[in-house]
C-alpha cells in the first residue's frame, strides 16, 4: 500500500524526524489558509501515487497565500499519469545547502532491511544507481539487533563531514528504522534529506510503502489507503480477492499461482509479446474468481488477446473452465481467448469448454506462442 507524501510525513513526524511545517488541502481556500499560517514562500504539491509530478505541473512555488490558492486551483482536479489529483500538500519552501538520499528497503533475498544512502539526493535514486553506483552506500541491518550505533555512524559519515550534521543524521536513521519496522514497511525513504544554510538537517520529502500483509493486524494503517489514487482495475481486483497488477502490454494473462504467473509473463516476452497484467487467481476453485478476472481484463482496451494458463493442483481445472463459460455467457468478450489447462479434472475441463466450441491446449509453449501471434495480428 502506497502512502501519500503527507501521510508518510505524519509517520516520520510521529517518530521525531525533523520536518518543515505544512498541511494537506482539498480546496484552494484551504491551501490559502495553510500558506498564510506557514508564512513566506510555499510549495504546493499534488498528492498522487506516481512520479513525475513536477514535470506534469503538479508542483508549484507560491510566493504568497493568494498564489498558493491559485496554484491549488490549477493542480486540484488535474490528471497525472491517469490519476486525478484530489489533494495538495502545502509546505514552506526551504533554503537548501545540500541534498542527500536516505532510504530503507526490504531485501527479500537476505530477509533483512537494507539502508541505502547517498550524498546525491534530490534526484531519482534509480538514476544514481544506474549511472554512478559508487555514490550509494548500502548496509543490511540484522533485525535481531536493529541499527547499531557504529552502523548509523558509518551511514551518516557517508553523507556529512560536519560532526553535528552527522550526529543529526544518525538520529534520523535510527528514527527511520523505527518507522520501517513498526509499520511493516517494504520501503521508507527521505529524498531529499537536506542541510540548511544554518546547518540544520531536515527531511523535505518522504515516501513510504507498507506491505499489504501488515494491514490485517494494523487497521489504523489500513484506513490510510486512498483507493481514488490507485489504478481502478487493481482496486476491483483486490475487492475480488485477486492479485492483479496492470502492465503496459496487450496480452492479458489469467494464471493460478505467482510462480506460474511470472513464468507465463517471461514466456510471453520470450515469444516477442508484452504482458498486459499480472493476475493470479490463486488456489481457489471458485468459478466466480474467473468471472471477475475476465471482467477486469476485458475492461482494459489495450488487451488484444486473453491467455489462460492454469495448472490444476489445488485448483480444479473444471471449475476454471466453468468460470470461463459463465463469464462469456454473462458478457461478450471481444478479443480471442487462448486456453491452456492441465492437472486436476482436466478431462472434465476439456469437455466443458469443447461443448461450447472453445479450443483447449495442454502445452504451455504452444498456448503462449499462439496468444502472442494473435496479439500481434490485432495490433
Amino acid at each position: 500500500m502506497n502512502l501519500h507524501e503527507y501521510q508518510a510525513r505524519d509517520l516520520l513526524k510521529a517518530a521525531g524526524i525533523p520536518l518543515s511545517d505544512g498541511d494537506v488541502a482539498v480546496t484552494p481556500t484551504e491551501a490559502e489558509a495553510i500558506a498564510r499560517r506557514v508564512g513566506g514562500t510555499v510549495v504546493v504539491k499534488a498528492q498522487v501515487h506516481v512520479g513525475g509530478r513536477g514535470k506534469a505541473g503538479g508542483v508549484k512555488l507560491a510566493r504568497n497565500p493568494a498564489e498558493a490558492a491559485e496554484y491549488a486551483s490549477q493542480i486540484l482536479g488535474m490528471t497525472i499519469k491517469g490519476l486525478v489529483v484530489n489533494k495538495v500538500l502545502v509546505v514552506p519552501a526551504a533554503e537548501i545547502a545540500t541534498e542527500s538520499y536516505v532510504g530503507l528497503i526490504l531485501d527479500r533475498a537476505t530477509q533483512k532491511p537494507v539502508f541505502m544512502v547517498s550524498d546525491a539526493g534530490g534526484v531519482d535514486i534509480e538514476e544514481v544507481a544506474a549511472k554512478t553506483p559508487e555514490k550509494i552506500t548500502r548496509l543490511a541491518v540484522d533485525p535481531r539487533y536493529g541499527l547499531l550505533p557504529h552502523q548509523a555512524l558509518k551511514l551518516a559519515l557517508a553523507l556529512y563531514r560536519d560532526w553535528d550534521q552527522a550526529r543529526a543524521a544518525m538520529k534520523i536513521m535510527h528514527q527511520l528504522y523505527t518507522v520501517f519496522m513498526t509499520n511493516g514497511c517494504s520501503l521508507a525513504e527521505i529524498n531529499p534529506l537536506v542541510t540548511t544554510p544554518d546547518g540544520k538537517v531536515l527531511a523535505l520529502d518522504a515516501k513510504i510503502i507498507i506491505d499489504d500483509n501488515e494491514l490485517d493486524r494494523r487497521p489504523d494503517l489500513a484506513v490510510l489507503r486512498d483507493e481514488s489514487a490507485e489504478e481502478p482495475s487493481e482496486v476491483t481486483a483486490r475487492r475480488a480477492n485477486l492479485t492483479f497488477i496492470k502492465l503496459d502490454g496487450n496480452v492479458g494473462c489469467v494464471v493460478n499461482g505467482a510462480g506460474l504467473a511470472m513464468a507465463t509473463m517471461d514466456l510471453v516476452k520470450y515469444y516477442g509479446g508484452e504482458p498486459a497484467n499480472f493476475l493470479d487467481i490463486g488456489g481457489s476453485s471458485n468459478p466466480e474468481k474467473v468471472v471477475n478476472a475476465l471482467k477486469i481484463i476485458t475492461a482494459d482496451t489495450s488487451v488484444k488477446v486473453i491467455l489462460f494458463n492454469i495448472f490444476g493442483g489445488i485448483t480444479r481445472t473444471d471449475d476454471v473452465a466453468q468460470g470461463i463459460v459463465t463469464a462469456t455467457q454473462q458478457f461478450k468478450v471481444k478479443v480471442p481467448i487462448v486456453i491452456r489447462l492441465t492437472g486436476t479434472n482436466e478431462k472434465e475441463a476439456f469437455r466443458i469448454l469443447e461443448s461450447v466450441g472453445m479450443t483447449v491446449l495442454n502445452d504451455m509453449d504452444a498456448a503462449v506462442s499462439q496468444a502472442v501471434a494473435l496479439a500481434k495480428a490485432a495490433a
